[in-house]
């Protein structure tokens, strides 16, 4: 195989990784609905992960895209809080109204964080070889 077509098949793989947490939402729909789990903890926690996800993308490339650091800083550490107490509150309130779809929700929010939290650290160091813009250092 080619040093071209290995680089490639590496490329797909990285990213077929970067989004194998939506890849275990789909697979939790069937799972949901073999063992009779709350859709309502599914459709909570699917579009909480969604929701959060887009944002952090979106925040992300703007983080990028800043040419200070402390811009950068202070819209990824804003994103983190602000996507975290929401999702906290949108777990809370559906334990509120049905105690096992708020379990449901949590874990399978929880598995899809774990997931997602592993699959960027491996994926990081990778990604951080590549050609990034440069910043501007604070005066």
């Amino acid at each position: 195989m080619s040093t071209r077509a290995t680089a490639l098949s590496d490329d797909k793989v990285l990213r077929a990784l970067r989004y194998l947490d939506l890849g275990a939402l789909v697979v939790a729909l069937p799972v949901f609905l073999l063992a009779g789990l709350p859709m309502l903890g599914y459709a909570v926690a699917a579009g909480a992960w969604i929701l959060q996800r887009g944002a952090r993308e979106l925040i992300e490339r703007r983080a990028m895209a800043a040419n200070d650091v402390r811009t950068a800083a202070g819209l990824t550490a804003a994103s983190m809080i602000v996507r975290g107490w929401l999702v906290a509150l949108a777990l809370f309130a559906v334990g509120l109204s049905n105690a096992e779809a708020g379990l449901a929700a949590a874990v399978l929010f929880l598995f899809l964080f774990t997931l997602a939290f592993s699959m960027q650290a491996i994926l990081r160091p990778i990604g951080a070889s590549s050609a990034s813009p440069k910043r501007r250092a604070p005066r």
